[in-house]
């Protein structure tokens, strides 16, 4: 999804592990933007500015424009990214240029909402398959997600990716009869139902036990 929002850039002549920490040090990160046929350009970017990309509605499937050095902005998609495991801090993004009249292939996440029937009147269980479907499509037509009201859903009835809307330039690239979220029945434990059954068996035994010990003095004489 294409979002109005420019982030500033600036150029890096030096690459290492030194470099990266001191523009860490400073409040930036380094990154890489490549694609399209051009040269990849090291560059540092703010962290603060594509955390807050990263972590908005459309993610990482957000299209921004990057400027590097004060030049003419660039649509970009964030591609990879890495984050220090103590700190939580970003350490390294790479970022794609992305041409507005070519398709691309992008995964969009699945959110599911209500409480089936299924789960609710008939005892079932839910279980969410799949929580992302892979597309194609123009990068304007890039969706946020996949909003699914599963309230109506009976035991064995299921959203396939076939059901879900591709409008615009969108193209499903995965099987069709693929499950999304769907409504099972709960187990039976084979065991737990032997187990129950199990007390009428040794109520039978011991009847018999006691009409056998009761018998058994009569034959002595």
């Amino acid at each position: 999804m294409r979002k109005d929002i420019t982030i500033a850039a600036e150029g890096r002549a030096t690459r290492g592990k030194n470099e990266a920490r001191r523009l860490r040090v400073s409040g930036r990160a380094p990154a890489i933007i490549y694609g399209t046929g051009k040269e990849p350009v090291a560059v540092a970017i703010s962290p603060k500015e594509v955390n807050k990309i990263l972590l908005s509605s459309t993610g990482h499937n957000s299209i921004f424009d990057v400027t590097v050095d004060g030049g003419a902005p660039e649509p970009v998609m964030i591609i990879d990214w890495s984050y220090e495991p103590v700190k939580g801090n970003l350490l390294h993004i790479d970022m794609q240029r992305i041409d507005l009249t070519k398709r691309i292939k992008v995964k969009i996440p699945v959110h599911v909402h209500g409480e089936p029937k299924g789960v609710k009147q008939q005892g079932g269980l839910l279980d969410v398959v799949t929580r992302e479907v892979e597309v194609e499509c123009l990068p304007d037509d890039i969706p946020a997600d996949f909003s699914l009201d599963i309230a109506t859903l009976e035991i064995n009835q299921a959203i396939r990716a076939s059901d879900l809307p591709m409008t615009n330039s969108m193209k499903l690239l995965m099987a069709p009869d693929s499950v999304i979220v769907h409504v099972v029945a709960p187990k039976i434990d084979a065991d737990a139902a032997a187990a129950a059954a199990e007390p009428e068996v040794i109520k039978k035994g011991k009847k018999d036990d006691k009409a056998a010990a009761g018998a058994a003095p009569a034959k002595k004489k």
